[in-house]
């Protein structure tokens, strides 16, 4: 990961989201598992499903605050999500800020089948 590129998995997601939840959006996203880092709202870094894919796949979560999510430019606009979290995408926004400087979205967040869970990945320059 050193001196290349870095892929984010971002994640945004409701409370009731349970662990297939964040398996189904994993795999809608990211289908050939190339990810070397998750992200979200730091508030959210501790969710169980989150934390066990994350542990299931040994990837790090990286927990970012509202005004490094907020300052991201996202393909996606949720009015909720724009109420609520300052961004249009929580998923986008963390994937975002998570890759860096220069980070760019690899596409639009997916959904998962239950919509409980949205994932986006970017990508940036590895530290």
């Amino acid at each position: 990961m050193a001196g290349g590129v870095v892929i984010v998995a971002g994640f945004g997601f409701r409370a009731t989201a349970e662990m297939a939840s964040f398996e189904d959006g994993w795999a809608r996203a990211a289908p050939d598992g190339a990810v070397d880092l998750m992200a979200t709202a730091a508030d959210k870094a501790g969710h169980p499903g989150l934390t066990a894919l994350a542990a299931r796949l040994g990837l790090r979560i990286v927990g970012l605050g509202p005004e490094a999510l907020a300052a991201q430019r996202v393909v996606t606009v949720s009015e909720a999500s724009v109420r609520a979290r300052g961004t249009g995408s929580v998923a986008e926004a963390a994937a975002l800020a998570a890759a860096g400087p220069g980070g760019r979205l690899l596409g639009p967040r997916v959904v998962s089948s239950d919509g409980r869970v949205t994932c986006a990945l970017a990508e940036g320059a590895a530290p």
